[in-house]
């Protein structure tokens, strides 16, 4: 029983998830202390609010509603979603496109005039029902040469 726990905890994706969601939440925590000490009082002072814009509220019927903290949370998924996209996802879709092998050109096909299967053009005969396909309708005059 414990053989086959070891084993699952010990494969390489539970592993890599474990530390994607450690690192991704430390990332988070930076990026939050980021804007909570530069951005959001940048954007309180541009706002004419002086001092921690997080504790910026109104009210509504004697209820308060901290929206300063909204726009703090905001702004923080923002830049986590910005950094994850330009330094994760755009570098690794264009290391992927540099490995994948060009697509191949597809052979150009025509019907067998016989059993209406599709043959390539180049064919001489056709593999499904073996006829002779040299000088019909869409197929060579004469068979291509091999060397």
């Amino acid at each position: 029983m414990f053989k086959g726990f070891r084993s699952f905890l010990l494969r390489g994706n539970v592993v890599d998830l474990a530390v994607g969601i450690v690192i991704g939440a430390a990332f988070t925590a930076v990026v939050t202390g980021f804007v909570t000490a530069f951005l959001t009082p940048l954007i309180g002072v541009a706002t004419g609010a002086v001092g921690d814009f997080t504790k910026k509220t109104f009210e509504v019927g004697g209820t308060s509603f901290p929206y300063g903290v909204f726009v703090n949370a905001l702004i923080s998924f923002v830049l986590v979603a910005a950094v994850i996209y330009f330094v994760v996802v755009v570098p690794v879709g264009r290391l992927q496109s540099r490995f994948e092998s060009a697509k191949p050109v597809p052979v150009a096909k025509a019907d067998c005039p016989e059993c209406l299967s599709p043959v390539p053009t180049a064919a001489v005969r056709c593999s499904f029902c073996t006829s002779e396909l040299v000088g019909r309708t869409g197929f060579p005059a004469q068979p291509l040469q091999r060397h």
